[in-house]
């Protein structure tokens, strides 16, 4: 193997556990969701092991990135960004809408048709974000407010604030959000709290 290619593949075990500590993964989690144990991914990781394309495939989908951000391959001169949707389990899904790490991110959010009366599940964490309504209605819980924004509305606040987001019994809604790393890594992969 020439010298370039050992250095790309040496560097995809440090980019792997980046990846996965950036999104509040564990190890046991993500051999779940890839079929991959985590003795391998430990190995990859630490870079006791060189990753197949068999293993490079599921981890990608994982992530939601694709194999050239996975590897960190040279830039082909492309600008479209592939996306690719992050289902949520509940009919809900995100789809990533910028590809560098750090800094703000963007997502589009997909969220089914809700109920009128649905009890929010109030989250806070560090970081701030901002929303803007593509279409449908969203129901935002932020504090002590109800808020319902349409098509066209936008809201931004702390994070820290206790909030929730929703679609009504109307239909879906989609809609755009620019949120920092800690955002991203709450609302993305959040694990159903348990005895709340």
């Amino acid at each position: 193997m020439s010298e370039t290619v050992d250095r790309t593949l040496d560097a995809v075990g440090p980019r792997l556990k980046r990846l996965r500590l950036h999104r509040g993964v564990t190890l046991a989690d993500l051999a779940q969701e890839t079929g991959i144990s985590t003795s391998t991914l430990s190995r990859l990781e630490s870079g006791l092991r060189r990753p197949t394309l068999e293993q490079l495939l599921p981890l990608a989908r994982a992530y939601g990135v694709t194999l050239d951000e996975l590897v960190d391959a040279p830039p082909t001169g492309d600008p479209r960004i592939h996306m690719r949707p992050i289902p949520c389990g509940d009919g809900s899904f995100i789809l990533p809408l910028t590809r560098r790490p750090g800094g703000i991110q963007a997502y589009k959010f997909v969220l089914p048709s809700g109920s009128d009366d649905a009890r929010p599940d109030l989250r806070t964490h560090e970081g701030y974000d901002w929303v803007y309504v593509l279409n449908g209605i969203l129901r935002l819980v932020l504090g002590e407010h109800d808020l319902i924004l349409k098509a066209g509305e936008a809201a931004e606040f702390d994070t820290r604030t206790p909030h929730w987001f929703g679609a009504t019994s109307a239909g879906s809604v989609e809609f755009l959000s620019l949120i920092g790393r800690q955002g991203e890594r709450a609302h993305v992969r959040v694990a159903p709290s348990v005895g709340a």
